[in-house]
């Protein structure tokens, strides 16, 4: 069958502009050091929820103290929440002190910060104590109902266990939220007594969380993806790249799941990815082109990466 013109620069256009989306979102997450898919993994819903969920930081031991669906009284869960909480600062402490050691004087006035902080956070739990025990309570309800039949098959049971999921999830994040800021306050704290090239040392070698890691290998794969898309390089690779990461994102909002948010837009490009990887697009107008005789010679696994340009006449 012979190819048209019009279809070679249709092909060439569809791969261009999709990898070309996909580069310009790569380089705007790494421009932003707001950015975050914390947003998008608290959001998602469906039996892949958890998973997405796992790599979401957490202010102490929230999961298994407050945030566990068990039964022990609610003071007791605070306090082993609150515990939690402040040994991570007395932790950050003695991981800073390893890097910059600080003279008896201000080792001092960092531990005096830490009580305040401590004293801070007992405060404002105290006053929470009535909410904690509200939430503890319609966690407990909302595990027996989820255990139910009902939530299962019942559409607007689904529904309802999905609201309340959301719902009781915004709790959680405000309250972690409202400790870990007592926790940057301190940091910033300890911080002000520094020189800056002692800060400097302390920011280097700041743990980096396991959500900061998958934010910034999914950051550069999109902008090595589309860059790769744009040029027509390892076209086939780069759009099977692609198109798995498109269906993580449609994975997270199953249509079929009552509340799950409209993906529209991400199946239009996951379709154009599709045809892209299936259709020789880079051996007709990419880079690949000029690299599948090399390729075909010394790597047993072209065919796999590149599109290849049909035979003449064909």
């Amino acid at each position: 069958m012979r190819t048209t013109l019009l279809a070679l620069v249709a092909l060439a256009f569809l791969r261009t502009v999709t990898g070309l989306h996909f580069f310009l979102e790569g380089v705007s997450h790494l421009r932003d050091p707001a950015w975050s898919s914390a947003g998008f993994r608290k959001a998602a819903v469906g039996p892949l929820a958890p998973l997405y969920r796992s790599q979401l930081p957490e202010t102490g031991d929230w999961s298994g103290t407050l945030g566990a669906a068990d039964r022990r009284p609610a003071d007791e869960a605070i306090a082993a929440w609150e515990k939690s909480v402040v040994t991570g600062w007395e932790q950050r402490l003695v991981d800073r002190l390893r890097v910059v050691p600080l003279p008896e004087e201000k080792l001092e006035a960092a531990k005096a910060g830490l009580e305040a902080s401590r004293r801070e956070l007992a405060g404002w739990l105290a006053g929470l104590r009535p909410d904690f025990a509200d939430y503890r309570l319609e966690l407990v309800r909302l595990a027996d109902k989820e255990a139910t039949k009902a939530a299962a098959e019942v559409p607007f049971e689904r529904d309802r266990v999905s609201k309340k999921r959301r719902e009781l999830a915004g709790k959680a994040s405000a309250w972690m939220a409202e400790a870990a800021a007592m926790g940057k306050r301190l940091v910033a704290a300890w911080d002000d007594v520094l020189p800056a090239a002692d800060r400097e040392k302390l920011a280097a070698v700041a743990p980096k969380t396991m959500l900061w890691k998958g934010d910034r290998f999914v950051s550069w794969s999109l902008t090595t993806i589309g860059a790769c898309l744009v040029l027509g390089l390892f076209v086939k690779f780069n759009a099977i790249g692609g198109a798995l990461f498109l269906t993580t994102v449609v994975a997270s909002q199953p249509f079929w799941v009552p509340g799950s948010q409209a993906t529209y837009d991400q199946w239009v490009e996951l379709a154009a990815l599709v045809a892209i990887a299936a259709l020789p697009a880079g051996g007709w107008s990419g880079l690949d082109y000029f690299l599948q005789p090399w390729l075909s010679a010394h790597c047993p696994l072209s065919g796999a990466c590149c599109s290849t340009a049909p035979p003449r006449g064909s």
